[in-house]
């Protein structure tokens, strides 16, 4: 089952506004994302890889 993160979600989990994430995506930088129709949202299992490579 895939699972998705709305932009709202993301930005609580990762303490950042739900701006930093546009501007995030404005600049190619951050989680990867999906545009399903006019929303935005990201798979768990790439957010979760995304947090392992910062850490890194």
């Amino acid at each position: 089952m895939n699972e998705h993160l709305s932009e709202k979600l993301l930005a609580k989990r990762l303490s950042i506004s739900h701006r930093t994430l546009q501007r995030w995506r404005q600049e190619g930088v951050g989680p990867s994302y999906l545009k399903l129709g006019h929303r935005v949202v990201y798979p768990v299992e790439m957010v979760e890889q995304w947090e392992r490579d910062c850490r890194k």
